[in-house]
């Protein structure tokens, strides 16, 4: 399968391997992608729409002036993925997934759903998180700068550093312990 139709609507593709392949002004609705492996392709101009992506792999994904809106990924690894290529993105989902090594620096993801995932080393600079759910998530080396957490959920996320004086905090749910290393950057004594 190499996608060779410009356009699929309600369409199944289980077990496709594909590496370094490009396709361009593909349009994708409201299809589900299960158990594949896509490893540095190219989507090029493409339109992913309420598309579902599950238990895939997709790493180095060049997803250069695509549209992705309502995409939803479950337990894949989207890695290495610099999202600030897409041209639209819109309710961006992500549920017990990997999505380590990926840049959202600048991105309006308001209502962004990470949940139960796992986030390392992610670029999260001058990135609007508001309202977002980042709940039981690993942000190990990630890095959050002047990024909108304004009423997000932090809720049993770990190993997040965030300076609270260079990001926005209003509102923002956060817990114990984890919620003590927003007092490293305070330069405060805890006894």
């Amino acid at each position: 399968m190499t996608f060779q139709k410009p356009s699929y609507f309600q369409e199944t593709f289980k077990d496709l391997n594909l590496s370094q392949k490009t396709f361009k002004s593909k349009e994708f609705e409201e299809c589900e992608f299960n158990n594949c492996t896509f490893i540095n392709l190219k989507f090029h101009s493409c339109t992913f729409l309420n598309c579902k992506f599950k238990n895939s792999t997709l790493s180095a994904l060049d997803l250069t002036n695509s549209r992705l809106l309502e995409p939803v990924f479950e337990n894949s690894k989207a890695t290495g993925i610099d999202w600030t290529k897409v041209k639209k993105l819109k309710d961006l989902v992500f549920r017990d997934c990997q999505i380590n090594y990926s840049n959202f620096k600048l991105l309006d993801l308001p209502k962004l759903t990470l949940t139960n995932s796992e986030a390392k080393e992610c670029h999260f600079i001058e990135t609007n998180l508001s309202e977002s759910d980042l709940s039981n998530t690993n942000f190990k080396d990630s890095i959050f700068h002047k990024t909108n957490l304004t009423k997000a959920n932090l809720k049993d996320a770990i190993n997040y550093q965030i300076d609270a004086r260079k990001n926005t905090f209003k509102k923002t749910k956060v817990s114990l312990p984890e919620a003590l290393s927003l007092l490293n950057s305070l330069d405060i004594i805890l006894e």
